[in-house]
């Protein structure tokens, strides 16, 4: 079992004019200490500051939860984001909804010791593996830490994945007269200035995700994502690749008829677009199978810190990864929960059909991949 957001699912995207007008100095007084001198802000587990009654009881006196980039209709998030604030009366506050894995990171270098920087992060995997190097992520196991596979974990607990799925074509077939489903058939003529990305891969993981399946489809490997870099040039040169980041928005609008994204994204867009009669089609092209998940993480600085390690612990909860199963996201959990028997089984059998076992790029390799992005992807698309 494997599994991706400027990072990617599935709602009306706003910033929360709560956090703009939030403290921008020093971060409020409300870090949670229990009365035997637990501080939330150091604990790396439930356990560790008393078990889930106390950090419950201190995540309510914090009362806020600042998370960032974090689209209602990405993945069921606003499922998620509904449900923790009904279950445990915790406001949640959401910036930069349609902004990128390196903008958290910047939120959280530029806002250090400031009441409005983000509490936790949802990041692509190699700007997880980024962060942690930073030293800018609590170590912290939820309560089913080690039901997480091996590999899909950091061994210090500085983050550790959450939901992910395959990169996919997405193609509004009343515009495209014939759908592509591999990526060589994105470099046909008939789809001049129609193919986008969700995002810009040297900020975006769902973007970084769409460069590295071009690289497999076109000789590559996760050692060499160079021949990613060169399809999109090919792309670019044609006439077939559009600049403009693929948003439920474009995609509505016509703007962006063809989008490489993920496969959870692209299969909750079908499902919100059909009422509006777009009929999006969604294939995992054979010859570029990528997969890869997104990973979650807690601020070492967080302002809300026992809420922000209750947020994990429902994220990582049956109800947290049933409802990202629900937004076509495979969980992290999947496994555990299919043995334990607590998966929603109706939910899985909706999951986009991929045969094979996925491989994923070690953190060497997203590394020296993030290294050839940032050096060749502007060039690559650029003229």
């Amino acid at each position: 079992m494997f599994q991706p957001r400027s990072a990617l699912l599935t709602g009306s995207l706003a910033v929360v004019a709560a956090l703009a007008l939030s403290a921008c100095g020093a971060a409020p007084d409300t870090a949670s200490t229990t009365a035997d001198g637990k501080d939330a802000a150091t604990a790396t587990s439930a356990a560790d500051f008393g078990g889930m009654a106390a950090l419950v009881k201190a995540a309510k006196k914090e009362g806020t939860l600042h998370a960032i980039t974090l689209p209602r209709d990405w993945a069921n998030y606003g499922a998620l984001l509904d449900g923790f604030e009904k279950k445990y009366g915790i406001k949640v506050q959401v910036e930069n909804p349609d902004g990128s894995s390196q903008d958290e990171i910047n939120a959280v270098t530029s806002r250090k010791g400031q009441g409005r920087a983000p509490d936790v992060l949802d990041l692509g995997s190699s700007f997880a593996l980024s962060a942690a190097q930073q030293g800018l992520l609590a170590p912290y196991r939820v309560a089913s830490y080690d039901e997480i596979p091996v590999g899909q974990k950091d061994t210090q607990a500085r983050w550790f994945n959450d939901y992910g799925g395959y990169v996919s074509i997405g193609c509004d077939a009343k515009r495209v007269t014939t759908c592509p489903t591999t990526f060589a058939d994105l470099l046909k003529p008939q789809y001049k200035g129609q193919v986008a990305l969700n995002g810009n891969p040297t900020k975006s993981g769902s973007a970084f995700g769409g460069v590295y399946a071009a690289a497999l489809a076109s000789g590559g490997s996760l050692d060499d994502i160079q021949p990613g870099l060169d399809f999109f040039a090919k792309l670019r040169k044609n006439g077939n690749y559009t600049p403009v980041e693929s948003t439920p928005a474009t995609i509505e609008k016509g703007e962006t008829p063809i989008s490489v994204d993920w496969d959870y994204l692209n299969a909750g867009y079908a499902d919100e677009f059909r009422s509006k009669g777009v009929d999006w089609k969604v294939t995992v092209p054979a010859d570029g199978k990528y997969a890869q998940y997104y990973s979650q993480a807690i601020n070492k600085d967080a302002p809300h810190p026992a809420a922000a390690r209750l947020w994990e612990e429902y994220l990582y909860s049956t109800e947290g990864q049933n409802l990202w199963l629900k937004g076509y996201a495979r969980p992290a959990l999947m496994t555990a929960m299919e043995k334990a028997g607590t998966l929603d089984k109706a939910a899985a059998a909706k999951l986009p059909k991929v045969s094979g076992t996925p491989s994923f790029p070690t953190e060497a390799q997203q590394s020296k991949a993030k290294e050839v992005l940032a050096q060749g992807w502007a060039k690559a698309v650029s003229g």
